[in-house]
């Protein structure tokens, strides 16, 4: 029996984030709506948070209303604080994450507080999220390296993936923000978390800024994980890490799970469509 590796497709919300052209509501659902034909469980779609910081963003809701909803599908939405939870809500999305650093330069950069207080801000969310059993996942950015910190310890990564996983959240996406892990150091990374969480709740969330993201795929399947993050098309960056371009591409990640013999799932004729959709909306944006 083939080994089932799942990916998580990020890119309508990772991936488009930061394109500065104006893509339309019409183009975002039209690009979901073919991710959601390629065979996907979990596609990330929207983004809560306010447009004065990510206006591509802004008409998440319009978004989530847009996409005609596939049966087995969960369709999932950022919300850094509890208005974009509220917001969610009431767009209906199927699940919800929430961002926290393994880096205080990183985490001050991007929102505005230390790791500590960061976290408390999701404590609200994540207890009105189990009332009504939402699922909650987490991410944690810059596990092994940081614009402003340098190389993250790994046991730092691992304290932020332990407090998430013990606030509730079903899975810790870990995130290579910058594109700078090597196979050693997600090794290291991903011993030290797996102290702490279950390899079982665990993701990859690697870009391919230094063009490691396969090989650190390989390091990570070898030690367990099955679950990684990927953006059609190789869309996506962090405008809090200079430099970072570029999630691993959807597609190019599925070509090398099967080349190594395990099922994704996913439609490789399909994926190829959505990839040019990607790609099309990052090289002509509208004016």
């Amino acid at each position: 029996m083939t080994d089932p590796v799942e990916i998580f497709e990020v890119g309508p919300r990772d991936g488009l984030q930061n394109e500065p052209g104006e893509i339309s509501t019409a183009q975002k659902v039209e690009l979901i709506e073919c991710l959601t034909r390629a065979g996907f469980s979990r596609i990330e779609i929207a983004s809560f948070v306010s447009p004065k910081w990510v206006p591509q963003m802004a008409d998440s809701a319009q978004v989530l209303a847009g996409v005609t909803r596939a049966p087995g599908v969960r369709y999932a939405a950022l919300t850094p604080n509890l208005k974009g939870y509220q917001d969610a809500l009431v767009a209906q999305v199927d699940e919800i994450a929430v961002f926290a650093s393994a880096s205080e330069g990183f985490s001050k950069a991007n929102v505005n507080a230390s790791i500590a207080d960061s976290i408390e801000r999701f404590k609200p969310i994540l207890k009105a999220a189990r009332q009504i059993d939402l699922p909650v996942r987490g991410y944690v950015s810059c596990v092994t390296d940081c614009p402003f910190d340098g190389p993250t310890p790994p046991e730092q990564a691992a304290e932020v993936a332990d407090r998430l996983f013990g606030l509730g959240c079903y899975e810790i996406s870990l995130g290579d923000t910058l594109g700078q892990a090597t196979p050693d150091s997600v090794a290291r990374l991903l011993l030290a978390v797996k102290d702490r969480v279950p390899v079982g709740r665990l993701a990859g969330h690697f870009h391919d800024t230094g063009g490691r993201a396969l090989a650190n795929i390989d390091v990570s399947l070898a030690l367990g994980v099955r679950v990684f993050d990927a953006a059609i098309g190789g869309l996506g960056g962090c405008p809090y890490a200079p430099g970072a371009s570029g999630n691993v591409a959807t597609e190019a990640v599925d070509a090398h799970l099967k080349r190594m013999g395990f099922d994704t799932g996913l439609d490789a004729d399909v994926l190829a469509k959505a990839a040019a959709l990607a790609k099309g909306l990052r090289t002509s944006p509208k004016s």
